[in-house]
This record gives structure tokens, sequence and C-alpha cells, in this order.
């Protein structure tokens, strides 16, 4: 065997050894980092605060980059803040009154839609006419929630924040006024108050107003009852302008009976 050779099959095996080597070497690493992942696992199973802080770490990372990117504050969780709703997926009637107060109003149906389907769950708990909510809403704010009258009302219903301020304590304070559904509530409320103590509905928009000791309302409670007329055609099928030429005739409710504790425009 000549010099040349020996020195090609030396180099040959030195070749195999390290090519052993190194497979080795890798195999040995992908062992190492799946027993690595494994007990990761099994870590934050057993440890949940764990895994909590890694996915606190993960997202603190994955904001970082979407405001380098976008400049814009990843806020995933805003989405469940927002007051509104997809008015196709109200019923037919909730439906009807959403879209013809938005397109009265100049509000989007979506937040409308919320509003619609709140105030049909707190008619329900007052004893209220839900329609007769949304007239007020209309006839106070134009459903602006963060209207305020030069007297101090605030909000949706243009309550009297400081005279019914206990009102709001449940809802976290004052502030809660601009809250719309806070605002709705709270309104719900100082209304159903105003009813029972004088036995009608429209005695009742008159205390509500504010006029409860002058000779008359300026006309308040023919307007949101004519409103309220409006809604009721709405609500049972009926195509209702949005501009009205001539109002709607109304006829006051007559005042309940002694035993009854409220007064309904509509069951």
């Amino acid at each position: 065997m000549t010099a040349f050779q020996e020195m090609s099959q030396g180099l040959r095996s030195v070749a195999r050894q390290v090519s052993q080597v190194f497979f080795a070497t890798v195999h040995n690493s992908f062992a190492l980092l799946g027993l690595s992942i494994l007990f990761a696992t099994i870590a934050l199973v057993a440890r949940p605060e764990l895994r909590q802080a890694g996915e606190a770490q993960l997202m603190g990372w994955l904001q970082d980059r979407q405001i380098e990117s976008s400049g814009i504050e990843a806020e995933p969780v805003a989405v469940e803040r927002a007051t509104a709703a997809h008015p196709h997926q109200l019923p037919k009637e909730q439906a009807a009154v959403a879209y013809w107060l938005s397109k009265k109003y100049r509000v989007a149906p979506e937040p409308l839609s919320a509003l619609v389907v709140e105030a049909y769950e707190v008619g329900r708990r007052t004893d209220i006419d839900p329609l007769l909510l949304l007239s007020v809403m209309a006839i106070e704010s134009s459903f602006n929630p963060f209207a305020q009258s030069p007297v101090g009302a605030q909000g949706l219903m243009q309550v009297m924040t400081r005279v019914h301020s206990d009102k709001y304590e449940a809802f976290g304070g004052k502030l809660a006024a601009f809250d719309p559904l806070a605002n709705l509530r709270v309104g719900a409320l100082v209304l159903q108050e105003y009813i029972r103590r004088t036995g009608s509905v429209e005695g009742g928009l008159r205390y509500y107003v504010g006029a409860a000791n002058l000779p008359d309302d300026g006309g308040y409670a023919a307007k949101v009852l004519a409103e309220h007329a409006r809604l009721l055609q709405v609500a049972e099928g009926h195509a209702v302008p949005t501009q009205t030429a001539q109002p709607i005739p109304v006829t006051a409710p007559a005042k309940p009976a002694p035993t009854a504790t409220l007064v309904l425009l509509s069951s």
C-alpha cells in the first residue's frame, strides 16, 4: 500500500468517526430537547401559576411586537366593552325598532340594538313598556350617551345625576351616568318611581321633566307619548316614516284604579 493510499484511508476513517460523533450529538440534543419540553409541560400542568405567568409574558411580547409594527397597542378585550349588538340577531320586533330608530336619529344600528335589548330587559324588571323607555331616550338625548343639559341632566335619559347620585353607587359612582346601560337602568328606576307616585304615565313624565309643580310641561309628555305611539306601530310591523309631517294624535292613559301600582302603555 502506498503512502497516498494510507493517507486516504486514514482521512476516511477520521471523517466516519466525526460523522458518527456529529449524528450522536444531534440525536442526543433532540432527545434532551424532547425531555425538556416534556418536563416543562408537566411542570406547567402541575403549577398553573407558572403557566399563567408564561402566558402573560408571551402576551406582553406579542403586544410589544404589535406596537412596534403598527403603532397601536393591542387590546383584544376591547370588543367585550363595546355596547353593541348585531340587529339581525334580535327578535323581529326589536330589530324593527332598532333599525327605525337608527335611521331616524342617525345612530349606528349596532349600539341602538344593544339599547333596545336592554330596554326590553329593564322594562320587564320595572313593569314599564320598553318602547316608553326608548321614547324617553329619543326625546331627552336623541340617543347621545354623552349629552348634558344646562341644569346638569346627563346621559341617554338625562337623569339629574346630582339628585340621583345614590342610584349610581351600584355602578361605581356618578361617572357611570355616561355609561349607556347604567344610565338607562337608573333612568328607568327614576321614571318607575314617578309613575307610581302619580299613578299615571303622563303624570310620571311630568315629574320626570321637572314640571311637577308647573302649570304645564311645555309639551314634553305629549312628545314622548307621540314617539311611543310611532314605536308601537313600528313594533307591529307597520311602515312608519321617520319624518312625521303631522303629530300622531295621543290620548293620555286613564288614571289607574286605587289598587293599581303602575300604569303601562302596552303589555
